[in-house]
């Protein structure tokens, strides 16, 4: 039921992260050189992490390759160990020194996010940060030539440290980025005074304001990478730079104008509207730092990165950068619930070629699976298999990619794939007797240890497995609308459901990168059952005579990605109706008149043009003023309900624990990331204040509605 227009964060907001984003690298690997080994004739002792040696050519080769983790960060004792080898290259100067990684899944994935929950006190992030700083200093004062090879991924701190050197040559499958503000901070190892000195200083603020990464041949189009080759001409490559013969262009006039004082004020406001629109200064202020930081420093390289390491103190021991982080980390925690099974897919059969199946059986193709997509006939699948291509063409950037998922996803009128797949996702209407009899007949035709899965956002899996000769054998796995951007996925455990059938839910669920969140059968699961009392609460407000905009103002200043009538649009208010009769119990409950009238006149959302808004090219038309001068009440209205069925699902273990419960409201409804979570935010907040709000609210309200008894939890009541 949830849907995503907005990434809850603006896509402005991650520093250095410890793994890879999409598309980019393994999670993890085994530890092992990703280039052939020079000829060795001197071994040096190195401190912890770093494996060094001189080849012939007197040139030092340096290896990153942390024996306590799969992928390579800078932490706090990797940087002083870094340290302590160029005290030996003081004493004993090569020729030239390359540094790489000694690990196939990236070069550096940024500094080690663990270390931030330690800091505390500004004052001591900032010498920690100067002391980073020293060391990437003294690369970059070498009298000899020094080179990063770059394999996989090399972000944040990883590529603030290949800046420092002077040059960088990158592999075919590298990717290269500034993520920082994702993590509420900035780049903080002098990545804001270099870049902006590298490259013209608009492209590089772009950068690092998006914390977009860029695939090795764009990096090397911008002019931050020098040299692209395969991993396996590293060693030939690195020695031609170590010998000055590598060619590198720098366009030192366009980056030193770029810098100029009238330049910075010209751009400065430009930059911030358009930073603006995605997010507001009080919720993620990095990225206005990162503005102020280059307007007011921008022309004298030292004093901006003093200024740098007192801006990014500030900012790590700041609530959002931490709640940021705790959201990562949770991140962290829905991957490894998907190493409970080793179990691998190969092929996946979707039942149901409508909106959310066609999708489905998109991502899973596009995810390298083989896809079977089946319906009542062709014209039912070949809407599926044309947003199937459109989706391939924006995310797969080579040709020979696009066409290689096109080939995988298969349409299958007459079930052919049902006895090969290793998983059948059932994603046909909400209805229990349809679905019984796809069951009847499916469960005879499917082969051995296939998991059965259904896509249902409200029945509980029990009153679906009556028809099943092994019910353990179906669990759901509901996915979230639109497929390709929502992160979650929700793997249901009915009270049926086998222990394996669940891991291997999970481990599927990681297959296709997803976030898996395991959750308990009940109506609505998690999300859904949060998200209706929130929806419905804004369209009490609307029978009330308040402005769609100014409900959905109210929202998007609590942090919100977008407001509830907008996001009900996105839904469907068909659907909004039908879970929210579900959860109320049956069809003696009165739904808000507003939503009522909607759906009997067949305006039902964005897929009808028309809904609480009207839509022109997919866009919803709003007044330009949202009308929230009364937003702390509307706003009130509209997160206690929500707030309080979070404390209910909590008591009921919905999920596990509050920490999953916060993951499954930040990743599958885009609650306020920046908050932490709603149990974070309840928990850290005055808890005490809100329940008084909440109860006069509900005092105050008609319905027979009572604050739900798990606030005793949180507060002395």
């Amino acid at each position: 039921m949830a849907t995503k227009t907005k990434p809850a964060t603006g896509k402005s907001s991650a520093p250095t992260v410890r793994k890879p984003p999409k598309d980019s690298a393994p999670e993890t690997t085994k530890s092992e050189s990703v280039a052939p080994k020079p000829a060795e004739t001197t071994t040096v002792a190195t401190p912890r992490h770093w494996h060094t040696h001189r080849d012939d050519d007197n040139i030092h080769w340096l290896t990153l390759d942390r024996s306590d983790a799969s992928t390579n960060t800078l932490s706090k004792d990797v940087l002083a160990a870094l340290d302590e080898v160029l005290n030996d290259l003081d004493r004993d100067a090569p020729s030239g020194l390359i540094i790489r990684s000694g690990k196939k899944n990236g070069f550096i994935a940024g500094a080690d996010v663990s270390e931030f929950r330690r800091l505390k006190d500004p004052g001591d992030v900032e010498q920690l940060v100067l002391r980073g700083h020293a060391v990437l200093n003294r690369i970059e004062k070498l009298p000899f030539p020094t080179v990063a090879l770059i394999n996989g991924f090399c972000l944040g701190g990883g590529l603030e440290l290949a800046l420092a050197c002077r040059y960088r040559i990158a592999g075919d499958d590298a990717r290269l980025g500034l993520p920082e503000v994702r993590l509420g901070i900035h780049p903080g190892l002098g990545g804001t005074a270099r870049l902006t000195r590298l490259i013209p200083a608009p492209t590089a603020m772009g950068l690092m304001l998006t914390g977009r990464s860029l695939r090795a041949r764009a990096a090397k189009r911008m002019g931050i990478v020098d040299a692209v080759t395969q991993p396996r001409h590293f060693e030939r490559a690195a020695k031609v730079a170590i010998s000055g013969k590598l060619r590198v262009k720098r366009r030192r006039l366009s980056v030193a104008v770029s810098n100029l004082l009238p330049v910075r004020w010209a751009l400065s406001p430009v930059m911030r509207a358009q930073v603006r629109k995605k997010v507001r200064p009080e919720h993620y202020p990095a990225p206005f730092a990162l503005i102020d930081l280059w307007v007011r420093h921008g022309d004298f390289r030292d004093r901006m990165m003093r200024q740098e390491a007192r801006s990014i103190a500030e900012l790590i021991t700041g609530t959002t950068a931490q709640n940021l982080v705790r959201v990562f980390f949770l991140s962290e925690r829905l991957k490894d619930l998907g190493k409970a099974s080793d179990k691998p897919f190969g092929h996946v059969h979707v039942i149901g070629a409508g909106t959310m199946g066609g999708d489905i059986a998109a991502w899973c193709a596009m995810r390298g699976l083989r896809v079977t997509l089946q319906d009542r006939g062709a014209e039912f699948i070949a809407p599926a298999m044309g947003r199937a291509a459109k989706l391939f063409k924006r995310r797969l950037k080579e040709r020979a990619e696009s066409r290689a998922a096109m080939d995988r996803l298969i349409p299958d009128i007459d079930g052919h794939g049902i006895r090969h797949a290793d998983v059948i996702i059932e994603a046909i209407p909400e209805d229990l007797e349809l679905k019984h009899a796809l069951y009847r007949s499916l469960e005879p035709q499917m082969k051995p240890g296939a998991l059965l899965a259904t896509n249902t956002s409200s029945i509980p899996l029990e009153d679906l497995a009556t028809v099943l000769k092994k019910p353990g054998r179906l669990i759901g796995l509901h996915f979230f609308n639109p497929v390709a951007q929502m992160p979650l996925l929700e793997v249901v455990r009915g009270e049926n459901s086998d222990t394996a059938a669940i891991d291997d839910g999970l481990a599927f669920a990681r297959q296709i990168d997803k976030l898996p969140l395991p959750v308990r059968s009940v109506p609505g699961f998690l999300v859904n059952r949060v998200l209706t009392p929130y929806l419905l609460a804004a369209v009490d407000l609307l029978d009330e005579g308040n402005a769609p905009a100014a409900i959905d103002a109210a929202a998007e200043a609590f942090g919100m990605p977008m407001g509830p009538l907008e996001l009900a649009d996105a839904v469907g208010l068909d659907i909004c109706l039908h879970v929210g009769q579900i959860l109320a119990g049956g069809d003696e409950w009165e739904p808000p008149a507003a939503l009522k009238r909607l759906v009997e006149k067949g305006d039902l959302g964005k897929k009808t043009g028309r809904g609480f808004y009207q839509y022109r090219k997919g866009k919803p038309i709003k007044p330009k003023q949202g009308g929230a001068s009364a937003a702390g009440d509307l706003q009130d209205r509209l997160i206690l309900p929500l707030l309080d069925t979070c404390i209910a699902c909590w008591r009921e273990k919905i999920v596990e624990d509050a920490d999953l419960l916060d993951a499954g409201l930040i990743f599958g409804a885009g609650f306020a990331p920046f908050r932490g979570g709603p149990i974070q935010y309840l928990q850290s907040g005055d808890a005490a204040a809100l329940h008084r709000k909440w109860a006069d609210i509900v005092e105050k309200s008609e319905s027979r509605t009572v604050p739900d008894p798990g606030w005793q939890n949180l507060v002395r009541v």
